[in-house]
């Protein structure tokens, strides 16, 4: 279980990272706060475009949130990241997302 608080009081004493605004956007993301997991986790793939969890879960969050162009965007860029990194099964997961999508916008 992840101690808000404690990541909180991190970036507070400014001890801002990638992995620590990723906990934090998992947390809100858990908690039904999906406004919240995106700006942390928007915050988190500037700090490291790479990370391709982040983007992962930043698309699921925008998708919550209603905003399916910002999802798209986030799991398009995740695909890009997780095939630099070699990391298929994110890969895998995020193109499975789009491929969602892109069934329920068509007419």
């Amino acid at each position: 279980m992840i101690d808000v608080r404690k990541l909180e009081s991190l970036l507070e004493r400014g001890r801002d990272s990638a992995l620590l605004r990723f906990g934090l956007g998992k947390h809100y993301l858990d908690a039904n706060e999906q406004a919240r997991a995106a700006a942390q986790l928007h915050r988190c793939v500037g700090l490291d475009p790479g990370y391709s969890a982040a983007w992962k879960l930043l698309g699921k969050a925008q998708h919550e949130i209603g905003d399916i162009a910002a999802a798209r965007h986030a799991w398009e860029n995740g695909v890009l990241a997780a095939r630099r990194n070699g990391d298929v099964q994110a890969e895998k997961e995020m193109n499975v997302f789009l491929r969602r999508l892109a069934r329920t916008s068509t007419p």
